[in-house]
C-alpha cells in the first residue's frame, strides 16, 4: 500500500517585511507635513527685577479696539466698518499730536496720540469673536504699520522696505514701533 501525503501549499513570506518596510520608507519620504507658523509676534522682554515696568498709558495715546460677539469692531466705542479701521489705524499712530515728530504727516488731533513712539492700541474681544475676526483685525493693524513704514523707508532712503539694509530696518521700526496690547476680557 502507497500512502501519498499531499503537502499543504505554503506562500513564502520572506521578503514580505522588506516590502513593507520599503513602503513605509516611500511614504515617509514623500509625504509632506505642514507646519503651521502662526502670528508673528514678538512678545516683550521680561521686567528686570527691581524696576516698575507698569506705567499708565495717557488715553490720548491708547486707540481702544473691541471685537463684540457679533464681529463688528469698535474703535474707542463706537462701531466702524472693518474697511476704515487700516486708516483709523494710520490716523492714530501719525497723528503728531505733539507737534515734535519732524516725520509725521497727521492732523494733530487732540484726541489722537501723540507721536508714534507712544501710540498704544489695545485689542480686546468677547469670548464668542471669531477666530477669523480676531486675525483679520489683526492682519489689518500690522498692514497700517507696514504702510507707514514703507512711507517712511521711501522718504528717508527712497527704498522699499524689503530693500532695506539691516540698521536701515531697524531704524524704521524704532520710528514707527508696533506697540499692540492684547487684553484678557474676563469670562462671567
Amino acid at each position: 500500500m502507497k500512502t501519498t501525503r499531499r503537502q499543504s501549499a505554503t506562500v513564502n513570506a520572506g521578503s514580505m517585511a522588506d516590502i513593507a518596510f520599503l513602503l513605509l520608507i516611500f511614504f515617509l519620504v514623500t509625504t509632506t507635513i505642514s507646519a503651521e507658523k502662526g502670528i508673528l509676534r514678538q512678545l516683550p522682554a521680561e521686567c528686570p527685577p527691581g524696576i516698575i515696568c507698569k506705567s499708565d498709558i495717557p488715553e490720548r495715546n491708547l486707540l481702544r479696539i473691541n471685537i463684540n460677539a457679533e464681529n463688528q469692531i469698535m474703535v474707542n466705542n463706537e462701531i466702524i466698518p472693518i474697511a476704515e479701521l487700516k486708516q483709523t489705524v494710520i490716523d492714530f499712530v501719525d497723528n503728531n499730536g505733539s507737534n515734535y515728530c519732524g516725520y509725521c504727516s497727521g492732523l494733530q488731533k487732540k484726541e489722537s496720540s501723540d507721536h508714534p513712539k507712544k501710540a498704544v492700541i489695545s485689542i480686546s474681544h468677547d469670548a464668542l469673536t471669531s477666530y477669523e475676526s480676531y486675525i483679520n483685525v489683526q492682519d489689518i493693524i500690522t498692514k497700517g504699520f507696514y504702510d507707514l513704514r514703507s512711507k517712511y523707508a521711501k522718504n528717508i532712503y527712497n527704498k522699499a522696505p524689503e530693500d532695506l539694509s539691516k540698521s536701515e530696518l531697524n531704524s524704521v521700526k524704532k520710528a514707527y514701533p508696533f506697540i499692540v496690547s492684547e487684553v484678557k476680557v474676563p469670562r462671567n
